[in-house]
């Protein structure tokens, strides 16, 4: 839409459904506070429609998304499929099929929400977590050789290209000077054993930031001690820039220390002009509390706070950025009337909690 938004929505599995209506109830609430068009047109993949067609997606039908602004996804994830085939059949799909190459997963604790670190309050946990989305562990070169027997051999390839590494850390670079007056950048990796692609990615960040990035300063972090330093010094970390694979890991060690995945979210993004790119909740889809209306829909209004900001970037459109502002600013407000975090002891119902946010802004 030249003037508004075009959203695909996938609502998912489990209680995928019933948090995205709070998320469009809030989407709802703010369109018409900040005055901007946008519509929403429904897909139903996940482990329902694969489980009665035998289907996940087509490329025809990952064509239907280039079509759309933005996506936004509830949660995937059913009982009765087997682990690995949503997300893979799916989410990755989705990701290196619309070259969403950047993972973008804010850290922000927000007031009133139980930290699980000693002393820890909003004003130590609020960095993000820049991932490289596309290459790495993910791109499933390998195979098996004698599977089966006892001579069996699997192997899985880390894959780094200098195209995939110089075009996220460029994102990361201006992101972080986007974001504030600290302009740290960290990079994580194993660079004393993964001689390889390690050195391939601290190269390439060392080289662009001397040449075009003078004022972030830069940092280094092996994965392991990021680790640690996550736990022990969480208020250190300004902007991190990360591959694939241990960014899977500190984002989800990051979720937990802002209170869990009820009240993360997470972005992966296409930047590039005419790019699709997709927002989701970090949290499963929880199938045992499907339809008690007790799972927390922060998470998933966060992450619809997340598409507005970007996508009013993207199109230059300053009401649409403003919108996902005020929708941050409306959680941090409701937030302290909570109770918990948890499924079921938020002291509200899912419903109640949509309910409050829209109040809110």
């Amino acid at each position: 839409m030249a003037n508004g938004l075009k959203i695909a929505v996938i609502p998912g599995d489990g209680t995928g459904p019933e948090v995205t209506r709070e998320a469009c109830k809030v989407l709802e609430a703010v369109a018409s506070l900040e005055d901007f068009r946008y519509e929403t047109v429904y897909f139903d993949y996940g482990g329902d429609r694969y489980l009665k067609s035998g289907e996940i997606i087509t490329e025809q039908q990952i064509d239907e998304f280039r079509e759309f602004d933005v996506m936004y996804l509830g949660a995937i994830g059913h009982p009765d499929v087997t682990p690995g085939i949503l997300e893979k059949g799916l989410l990755l799909t989705i990701r290196f099929q619309l070259d969403q190459y950047i993972n973008l997963r804010p850290v922000k604790l927000y007031p009133g929400v139980d930290c699980p670190l000693k002393d820890k309050g909003p004003e130590d946990i609020q960095f993000e977590v820049v991932r490289e989305n596309t290459e790495d562990l993910y791109c499933g070169a390998g195979g098996f050789l004698r599977k089966g027997t006892p001579h069996e051999v699997a192997t899985q390839e880390m894959i780094a290209t200098r195209f995939g590494a110089d075009r996220c850390l460029r994102w990361a670079f201006e992101h972080c000077r986007s974001r504030n007056d600290r302009k740290q950048l960290t990079l994580v990796h194993k660079t004393n054993v993964l001689t390889y692609a390690a050195d391939l990615w601290y190269r390439a960040f060392e080289e662009m930031g001397t040449a075009d990035y003078p004022d972030i300063t830069r940092d280094y972090n092996h994965i392991d001690a990021a680790c640690m330093w996550f736990v022990k010094n969480p208020e250190y970390y300004d902007t991190i820039v990360v591959p694939n694979m241990f960014g899977d890991i500190i984002t989800d060690l990051g979720a937990m220390i802002q209170g869990g995945l009820g009240v993360a979210a997470g972005g992966n993004i296409n930047p590039d002009p005419g790019g699709c790119s997709m927002f989701e909740c970090m949290g499963g889809s929880a199938p045992k509390y499907t339809g008690q209306d007790v799972i927390n829909p922060i998470a998933a209004i966060a992450a619809m706070s997340m598409l507005l900001r970007v996508a009013g970037d993207h199109k230059g459109a300053e009401n649409i950025r403003r919108a996902g502002d005020r929708i941050e600013q409306a959680i941090s407000r409701t937030t302290p009337k909570m109770k918990s975090m948890s499924a079921g002891r938020m002291g509200y119902s899912t419903t109640q909690v949509g309910d409050l946010v829209a109040e809110a802004l």
